[in-house]
């Protein structure tokens, strides 16, 4: 019972803490308001997190009658005055509310919290979603790259930071020191965006392995034992092989795009004799999407796929008879690429090739794919046994892809993937019709 006043005692000073602030009219008390409203939210319960948010979509909502007046009178007479009125009338009150919650004593690093929570909230109350797309509107301006700053991490950076690395790498894990030190000599590069309000929190960072060809198998590229490259002519290609978030709270806020291209454009003024910009990139969800039956877009494949590729993709599909027997199945009675037949070969590969040649484009494609093709990346080529883990194994039968970054046509691939098409080269289009 105690426990239960309590819980709403800190409630009650929550709000009453955001009404105050929201009313304040100067900015003399605005730091020391935001300060106890973060102060108040901290003290919440993870039960508590949704009734706040509940109570900043329902209370902080704009004035309907006020927006329908407005906007009739914009309708009406679209002079500058009534387009301010009803630009202010439609805002909802919630983001002047994060506005001043910002100025707070580490506001923005609070405010970025507030929305991990919110994030976990979603699933179950939809509704909140206006709540979210009012925060990450804010957030998305605030850390505009334009606002960030790109720095190198290397073995001198604080240990901080350095930890940050190991605890946030999400495609290849550090396996502690060792293996982070080799990723971070003379023939590899980290660079990470930070923002000023957040010195040492390293938003998103980028792997690159400085190398003498485009990398097909992941395996050198983590080896923590693998020899170190200090001849720097050697460096023709640089590979992208590992992007990183490490804040949720900034989920949706475009940052790794910029990033990438940032970091080629680094590298190729620091090494000129460096053309080649790839990545060496993951396939998830590759293995569902054969076993759900090899679908593009969520429609019937036969309404765009030519026949040549649509007899491939039927004759793949029967080759690799996941219907039959399911890919785990398959896993562990000893599948392997190096066991596997020619025909299982050609089969993935094919499969692969559509999925990722035609389908990236769609609602449902490919993310990662999605995610260097929308950066104006070209498709060049698919790789046998490239990720041999565990995981690699799981989700794409251990195939791997490069993503190809022409400096001189990103812009240009970026407008065409945009329209629905995608850039893939010569070698990727033989495999879909083999």
């Amino acid at each position: 019972m105690l426990e239960k006043l309590a819980k709403a005692r800190y409630f009650s000073r929550l709000t009453g803490a955001v009404n105050r602030l929201i009313s304040e009219r100067g900015e003399s008390n605005a730091v020391s308001m935001a300060d106890e409203v973060i102060h108040n939210y901290r003290k919440l319960s993870k039960d508590q997190h949704a009734k706040f948010f509940t109570f900043l979509f329902q209370k902080l909502n704009p004035d309907p009658a006020a927006v329908m007046a407005a906007a009739q009178n914009f309708a009406a007479e679209g002079n500058a005055r009534n387009y301010i009125k009803l630009q202010r009338v439609t805002e909802p009150p919630r983001q002047e509310l994060f506005r001043r919650l910002n100025r707070a004593t580490n506001g923005t690093a609070a405010l970025v919290a507030m929305r991990r929570d919110l994030l976990q909230l979603l699933d179950k109350q939809p509704e909140l979603t206006a709540v979210d797309f009012d925060l990450r509107h804010l957030l998305s301006s605030w850390f505009n790259p334009g606002f960030l700053k790109m720095h190198r991490v290397d073995w001198k950076s604080p240990a901080e930071v350095l930890e940050k690395l190991i605890q946030h790498e999400a495609v290849h894990a550090i396996d502690g020191w060792d293996d982070l030190r080799r990723r971070l000599q003379p023939d590899r590069r980290c660079f990470a965006f930070f923002h000023p309000q957040l010195p040492n929190e390293p938003l998103i960072f980028v792997e690159v392995a400085l190398l003498p060809e485009i990398p097909a198998v992941i395996t050198p590229l983590v080896d923590k034992k693998a020899e170190t490259v200090h001849q720097t002519s050697n460096y023709k290609v640089a590979a992208f092989y590992s992007i990183s978030n490490c804040e949720p709270g900034l989920r949706g806020v475009s940052m790794g795009n910029f990033l990438i291209k940032r970091v080629a454009e680094q590298l190729h003024e620091e090494f000129p004799g460096l053309k080649t910009f790839v990545t060496l990139s993951p396939i998830p969800g590759f293995i569902d999407w054969v076993a759900a039956g090899a679908d593009i877009g969520g429609e019937k494949s036969s309404v765009q796929l030519k026949p040549a590729i649509r007899t491939a993709r039927e004759q793949a599909l029967e080759a690799i008879g996941l219907a039959k027997r399911p890919w785990t199945e398959r896993l562990s009675s000893g599948w392997h690429p190096d066991n596997a037949t020619e025909k299982e070969k050609a089969a993935l590969l094919c499969l692969a090739s559509i999925y990722l040649g035609l389908g990236s484009a769609g609602r449902n494609g490919n993310p990662v794919a999605k995610f260097h093709l929308g950066n104006g990346a070209k498709l060049h080529q698919i790789n046998w046994a490239g990720d041999l883990s565990k995981k690699g194994l799981r989700q794409s039968a251990a195939l791997m892809v490069n993503y190809l970054y022409d400096l001189s046509a990103v812009e240009e691939n970026h407008e065409r993937f945009t329209r629905g098409e995608i850039d893939y080269s010569r070698a990727v289009g033989r495999l879909m019709a083999p």
